[in-house]
């Protein structure tokens, strides 16, 4: 039985708030100890906490005095009783410590999620995505 609620885009708020923070916990605690992430950087999955911790301490570490702002826009999420999965479009922009915007980049991102016995969602698979233009290069700003 599918119900209305605010499942994922709480879930979003958490990973933009951890994000700003550059809180590895806070954002590892969205994913499922057995998380797949088919991320659009680098490879072709990262498997495990273990691996996608790796990839969050190497992304937060690498950003030195630089922040990253992050918006979501049109979600949409199906929420049953113990899984769900959620849809939007992100946009990702790197902010100098000032605040000054360095760069942007829209992309898409999807999660399956499933509720653990204690209630709390976590994210079991996470898969982000740009469409390719005709010259089969990413598109990295939403038309």
């Amino acid at each position: 039985m599918c119900q209305v609620s605010r499942v994922i885009e709480e879930l979003f708020d958490r990973y933009t708030a951890a994000v700003d923070a550059q809180d590895v916990d806070a954002f590892m605690a969205l994913y499922d100890d057995d998380i797949r992430s088919f991320d659009m950087w680098g490879r072709w999955s990262w498997e495990g906490a273990d691996e996608y911790r790796t990839m969050v301490e190497g992304w937060f570490g690498g950003l030195g005095d630089d922040r990253v702002a992050v918006e979501f826009d049109d979600i949409k999420e199906v929420v049953g009783d113990d899984v769900a999965a959620g849809s939007a479009f992100v946009t990702f922009r790197g902010l100098s410590a000032s605040g000054e915007e360095l760069r942007s980049m829209n992309n898409r991102i999807t999660w399956a999620l499933r509720r653990a016995p204690s209630g709390e969602w976590k994210v079991v698979h996470e898969h982000t995505s740009a469409p390719l233009d005709d010259t089969a290069k990413a598109m990295f700003r939403r038309s």
